[in-house]
């Protein structure tokens, strides 16, 4: 007579066996941000966000309609950014308003600093938001042990510390020094000081590489790879090169009960079947469910939504 384990076996094993289930389309995801965050308005190349107390001017090429506000409403932010010749992401912030060196922006339960630097992004991206409460949805079942999660280019921590604030033990990895002391301050801002968060600073590539030799799992994995980037060791990351054997690895990490993938893709001149469809490849033997498709910033008081990224959601 069979035992329970080798039931409980054989039951996992014809999970593991069931067809990988892909929706028929392509899937938009619009979303508000979080509450202390609000795109005002968004035309002409550029968009008007408020970031907790402060509202600012930035660039959006794919803004190609009308603006819906006045002049006066535009010109009531704190700060305005123009982006350099050789890169968009690099330039410089106009201050026309008094803005703090650091400011707190609210998170669902945690808190993270915005900063006005020599780059278009302010420590938070909050399009993202939706993908981390999903994550968060997905492991919370999880309750024979604490919840793992692999946060992967992980930035200034918004997605770590959300998941450290719901029990999850972290291991939170982005190749940038400054990036790392970044979410290590916005932890101590949420009152996280005490929260199991394992922060490396290395070439997620490599890093992911490592943790397969080891045979570590993690119940959720959230990658958002930049398009180009480097290393901490001046390793060169090329989002079209890299992508394919990260996520072969990665898959190698997924915990074999239950667990969860998310990838968010900013080269949005690609396109999302193409990234649905390399999450296919290397999922293709572990069955569960597959997602892909836009994510877009819902505008404060109606008008367009602003497309930000890509993405590929899977859970088993």
């Amino acid at each position: 007579m069979a035992s329970n384990a080798d039931k409980t076996a054989g039951t996992r094993a014809a999970e593991r066996a069931k067809p990988l289930q892909r929706m028929a389309g392509l899937e938009l995801i619009r979303t508000p941000g979080p509450s202390d965050y609000a795109l005002l308005d968004s035309g002409e190349g550029r968009k008007l966000e408020r970031f907790g107390a402060v509202v600012v001017d930035r660039p959006e090429p794919q803004a190609l309609w009308s603006r819906r506000l006045g002049a006066s409403d535009w010109e009531k932010a704190h700060a305005v950014f123009s982006a350099s010749a050789d890169d968009d992401e690099k330039g410089k912030w106009r201050h026309d308003k008094r803005v703090p060196e650091s400011w707190p922006v609210r998170v669902g339960d945690v808190t993270v600093s915005c900063r006005l630097q020599g780059l278009w992004h302010l420590g938070l991206f909050p399009e993202q938001f939706p993908h981390w409460t999903w994550a968060l949805d997905e492991i919370r079942p999880i309750t024979a042990e604490r919840p793992r999660v692999l946060n992967l280019f992980a930035y200034t921590g918004a997605a770590s510390l959300l998941a450290a604030k719901a029990g999850a033990e972290v291991t939170h990895v982005d190749a940038s020094k400054k990036a790392v002391q970044w979410a290590k301050d916005n932890q101590a801002d949420s009152g996280l000081g005490a929260a199991p968060i394992r922060w490396i600073v290395d070439d997620a590539a490599k890093f992911v590489a490592r943790e397969v030799r080891r045979g570590k799992t993690y119940h959720a994995i959230l990658i958002d790879p930049p398009k180009f980037g480097r290393g901490p060791d001046g390793e060169v990351w090329d989002l079209f090169e890299g992508l394919p054997s990260l996520l072969r690895n990665a898959v190698q990490l997924l915990a074999p009960e239950r667990s969860a993938m998310v990838l968010t893709v900013y080269a949005i001149r690609a396109s999302a079947l193409a990234f649905e469809q390399l999450m296919a490849d290397v999922l293709a033997d572990r069955g569960g469910r597959l997602s892909a498709g836009e994510l877009a910033i819902e505008a404060h008081g109606g008008g367009a939504s602003v497309p930000t990224s890509l993405f590929v959601r899977w859970t088993s």
